[in-house]
């Protein structure tokens, strides 16, 4: 009996010495330079968006204005121009289009920063166009084929743009409402995070939507980013999360994100009314 008094009074001590603590942290504006957008081979208007990193969940990240970005091969430099300005967003003065053999070197001017990356571009491939199925009951329809998640070959990315903003009874619809950008990735790794990920919300559109499926090449170290990024996002909340950590990047310190080069291959089809 006497041990038992002992012990409860000990247990009693213990839970009185808890203390309430209000730590005064310093934060620090972060120079961290995130970098987001590739370039293709596509001749157009290329284009790179540069933020700042948020520091709460869905924030919406500031931008970076002010800064020179050059872009250049063995043969041509290329100059990018804030459009417009204050938005963050740097796009080609003059359309190009990047080239399979070329070696293509990123330098961002800011401040007192200089932030560097390098980068080659896969070759395009040809695919075979994506599946689509019809619900009976609300004859609607969604994708339920795009590609396969894991290939020891050619890791890719995978854009479906759906739009059925000009269907009867959608015209006076929010644009919004009535398009979706859809993104799917075939990786050479098969990770068990992927294969338990939680599942994703199903978009349906009608008969008459077009559907426009682009199929973007990757280097191997791009492919090694995107499974980063997803193992941070897409795939954590399912049965086996991974420990956050720091993705990998080409970018020279001072910059996150990756400078990527992709050759492009594309395709669209209307759903037969």
């Amino acid at each position: 009996m006497k041990k038992m008094i002992l012990y409860f009074l000990i247990l009693l001590s213990f839970s009185g010495c808890e203390k309430k603590t209000n730590w005064q942290l310093k934060s620090q504006a972060s120079k961290l330079v995130v970098v987001d957008g590739i370039i293709t081979g596509e001749l157009k208007t290329q284009s790179l968006t540069l933020t700042f990193p948020v520091t709460e969940l869905n924030a919406k990240p500031a931008p970076v204005t002010g800064a020179t970005i050059l872009i250049s091969d063995e043969d041509s430099v290329f100059n990018m121009t804030e459009q417009p300005a204050g938005s963050g967003v740097y796009k080609s003065v003059f359309p190009f289009l990047a080239r399979e053999g070329k070696n293509y070197s990123l330098l961002i001017f800011y401040g007192d920063q200089v932030i560097s990356a390098k980068s080659a571009m896969a070759p395009a491939s040809v695919f075979n166009f994506l599946v689509y199925s019809k619900d009976e009951d609300s004859e609607l329809y969604h994708i339920s084929w795009v590609a396969s998640s894991f290939s020891t070959e050619a890791p890719a990315m995978w854009e479906v743009l759906l739009d059925w903003s000009k269907v009867p009874g959608y015209q006076q619809t929010d644009s919004a409402k009535s398009k979706a950008r859809l993104l799917f990735y075939t990786l050479s790794t098969l990770d068990v995070s992927e294969i338990f990920a939680p599942s994703v919300e199903k978009v349906s559109f009608p008969a008459g939507t077009t559907i426009n499926e682009i199929r973007y090449s990757m280097t191997p170290e791009y492919a090694e980013f995107i499974r980063e990024v997803l193992q941070e996002t897409q795939w954590q909340g399912g049965l086996f999360n991974t420990i956050p950590a720091n993705v990998p990047t080409n970018l020279s310190p001072g910059g996150a994100g990756f400078f990527a080069v992709c050759g492009v291959y594309s395709i669209s089809q209307t759903v037969p009314q």
